[in-house]
């Protein structure tokens, strides 16, 4: 009887071969799918700034969980209409690379060039919330430099810390999308664990690297040099999170010792609970 969802050791499957497929994708396509990914996640954030920044101070942890619920969408635009972003490709690359899909020289060559794609959607967008007025008054430039400021002051081992725990969930969500067969169910699976992250206030590189021009652009006491630190910071945090907790811990789990085929007996994982 078919499902409209995947088993997990059939997800991982779909992920090495995502992967694979990444690493030899154009550099064209690349840059393009990977500014439509960092302009989506500035979407999404840019979203969440301006359902929140009006909201009382005395809702306290409320104000993050309603922007959490909000910021999905951007991720939801990269899954379902399509983008190359870094921080999912942090989970999907280094499986291909365990399956022997993939050289590290193809990780690398994906990472870069996805990286200036997000990078360069990020910052346009930071620039077009400006110009339009959409974050250049209050209370949304107030919200805004106060966020970066967070974001950009945080000490660097906390920083790791933190965009560790971000890809996790991050990644989870990619992992989870990977496993839907229909759009709601995607939605569904990207929305949650993308909230979780934005709640707790982890650490995104490609988020970051949107609300901290946006901020330097708005008047914040932050320098470029901090927001290079804060990005190596939660680069490095990231590729932990996606590649070290979701990528290698279901490589061990589902693909360690498979063919490059992957068959696998979906009805036996799920009799034995292995898809819990």
């Amino acid at each position: 009887m078919s499902s409209n969802f995947l088993a997990p050791a059939e997800i991982a499957e779909a992920a090495a071969k995502s992967g694979e497929d990444k690493a030899n994708s154009s550099i064209l396509k690349l840059l393009v799918l990977g500014f439509l990914a960092g302009a989506f996640i500035a979407m999404g954030f840019i979203l969440d700034i301006r359902v929140t920044a009006s909201l009382p101070e005395q809702w306290g942890s409320l104000k993050s969980l309603i922007g959490g619920a909000v910021f999905p969408i951007g991720l939801m635009f990269v899954i379902i209409a399509g983008g190359e972003l870094l921080t999912g490709n942090m989970m999907t690359v280094p499986l291909a690379l365990h399956k022997k899909r993939v050289k590290i020289s193809g990780l690398i060559y994906n990472w870069v060039f996805v990286l200036i794609g997000n990078f360069l959607g990020s910052i346009f967008m930071a620039g077009l919330g400006i110009w339009s007025q959409v974050l250049s008054a209050d209370p949304y430039k107030s919200a805004t430099i106060a966020l970066a400021t967070s974001k950009a002051t945080l000490a660097f081992g906390p920083t790791i810390a933190s965009a560790i725990g971000c890809n996790w969930l991050v990644c989870l969500a990619v992992w989870m999308a990977l496993g839907s067969k229909d759009i709601i169910s995607k939605i569904f699976a990207i929305w949650f664990p993308v909230m979780a992250f934005v709640a707790i206030g982890f650490q995104h590189v490609v988020a970051n690297m949107f609300i901290i021009p946006a901020a330097i652009w708005l008047g914040a006491d932050i320098s470029w040099g901090q927001a290079i630190v804060e990005w190596c910071g939660a680069f490095i945090g990231n590729a932990i999170g996606g590649w070290l907790f979701v990528g290698v811990a279901y490589y061990l789990t589902y693909l360690r010792g498979r063919s490059k085929a992957g068959a696998t007996d979906v009805s036996e994982e799920q009799s034995t609970g292995a898809t819990l």
